[in-house]
C-alpha cells in the first residue's frame, strides 16, 4: 500500500502520457512511441514545474521500469536465430560498433562535452538506440536530461536514415531482387528498431519483396542488441576503478553492477530453450510488445525530469557528435559489405 501512496500520482501521470504515445508512434513508426513520450513529457512539464507528490513515482518509472523494460526485451531474442545471422553479419556489427564508440570518446576529448552524454551517444548510435540508452543510463549513473538528449540525437539521425536510405541503397546499386544486402546496410547503420523497421518495410515495398528485407533488417538488429551486455559490464567495471560516485563515495562493483542485464540474458536464454522445443515464437509477442510500452512509459517519464530550453541550448555539440557516429557507421557498414561481396 505505501508503495501506491508513494508513486501512484507520478506512475499515472506517466501513464496518461504514455497510452495516447504509443499509439500514436504505432500510425507513425517512423518517429516512434518513445520519442513521442519524451516530447510530451517535456511539453507538459513547461506547465508544470513543481511536481510535489508525483515526483517519487516520476523518478520510479524513469529508473526502474526503464529496466524492467530491457529485461522483458530479452524475450525478442531467439539465440539460436541470432549466432546463424551472426555468422554473416558479426563482422560489420563489430566494425561498426567499435567505430561509433571510438569517435564518441575522440569527440568527447576534444570538443569536451560532457561524458556521460558522449557515453549515452556512442552507445545509442552503435548498438540499438533507445534500447541500448536505457540500458547504459543506470550503469553511469545519467540523469533524466542527458538521457533525453541522447534520445532525441539518436532520433532525429533515425528519421533521416529511414527517409533516405531507401533511395540512396537504390542509387548506389543494392540488389533490387533480394533483401539481403539492404537488410544488412538497415540493420547495422540505422539505430533504433522502429526506424530499421520503417526502413526495411519500405524498401520491401519499392521493389515488392514482401518481407524478405524487413525479416534480415530485424534479425541484425537482434543481434546487434546483443552487444548490450558486455557493454553495461564495461561500463560498470569502469566505474569501479574510478573509485568514485557523483556524489564523492566509493563505489564497489556490488553496488553498480547491472544485474538486470543477468535478466535480460537469462530472459534470452528462456526464449530460446522454449523455441528449441516447439513452442511458437508468437507465444513470446505479448512479452516483447509490454517490453516496448515500458520504454515509452519510461521516456514519458523522463520528458517530464526534462528542461527541453536547457536542452536546446546544450545540444549542438552532442548533434556534432551524432551526426560523425551516424555517418561513419554507414560509411563503415557500406566498405564492409562491399568487401565481402555481400554488395
Amino acid at each position: 500500500m505505501n508503495f501506491y501512496t508513494k508513486n501512484g500520482k507520478g506512475l499515472l501521470l506517466c501513464i496518461a502520457l504514455a497510452i495516447p504515445s504509443w499509439f500514436a508512434g504505432k500510425a507513425f513508426p517512423i518517429i516512434g512511441g518513445a520519442v513521442i513520450a519524451i516530447l510530451a513529457g517535456m511539453v507538459v512539464t513547461l506547465f508544470f514545474k513543481e511536481k510535489g507528490s508525483f515526483e517519487p513515482g516520476i523518478k520510479f518509472t524513469s529508473k526502474k521500469i526503464l529496466q524492467w523494460a530491457v529485461i522483458l526485451l530479452g524475450f525478442g531474442l531467439n539465440l539460436n536465430v541470432i549466432v546463424e545471422t551472426g555468422k554473416q553479419s558479426l563482422p560489420i556489427i563489430v566494425c561498426t560498433i567499435a567505430t561509433s564508440l571510438i569517435i564518441s570518446y575522440t569527440l568527447h576529448k576534444i570538443m569536451k562535452t560532457p561524458a556521460n552524454i558522449s557515453t549515452l551517444v556512442g552507445v545509442g548510435s552503435s548498438i540499438c538506440g533507445g534500447s541500448a540508452i536505457a540500458a547504459t543510463a543506470p550503469v553511469i549513473e545519467a540523469d533524466d536530461e542527458e538521457v533525453a538528449q541522447a534520445i532525441s540525437i539518436i532520433f532525429f539521425f533515425n528519421v533521416l536514415a529511414a527517409i533516405i536510405f531507401p533511395t540512396f541503397g537504390n542509387a548506389i546499386g543494392f540488389d533490387t531482387t533480394s533483401g539481403e544486402a539492404f537488410g544488412i546496410f538497415a540493420g547495422t547503420a540505422v539505430n533504433d528498431t522502429s526506424s530499421v523497421t520503417a526502413c526495411a518495410a519500405t524498401w520491401d515495398s519499392m521493389w515488392s519483396l514482401g518481407s524478405a528485407t524487413l525479416d534480415k533488417a530485424v534479425t541484425v538488429k537482434l543481434t546487434r542488441t546483443l552487444a548490450i551486455i558486455p557493454i553495461t559490464l564495461v561500463l560498470a567495471f569502469m566505474r569501479t576503478k574510478r573509485g568514485q560516485s557523483a556524489d564523492g563515495k566509493s563505489v564497489s562493483i556490488k553496488s553498480i553492477f547491472p544485474f538486470f542485464i543477468l535478466y535480460f540474458i537469462g530472459a534470452s536464454i528462456i526464449t530460446t530453450l522454449a523455441i528449441s522445443a516447439g513452442i511458437s515464437a508468437e507465444f513470446f509477442a505479448p512479452i516483447k510488445e509490454l517490453s516496448k510500452f515500458f520504454i515509452v512509459l519510461a521516456m514519458a517519464a523522463i520528458g517530464l525530469n526534462t528542461d527541453i530550453v536547457k536542452l536546446i541550448k546544450t545540444g549542438g555539440k552532442p548533434l556534432i557528435m551524432g551526426l560523425c557516429c551516424w555517418v561513419s557507421i554507414t560509411g563503415v557498414s557500406l566498405i564492409l559489405q562491399h568487401m565481402m561481396g555481400i554488395w
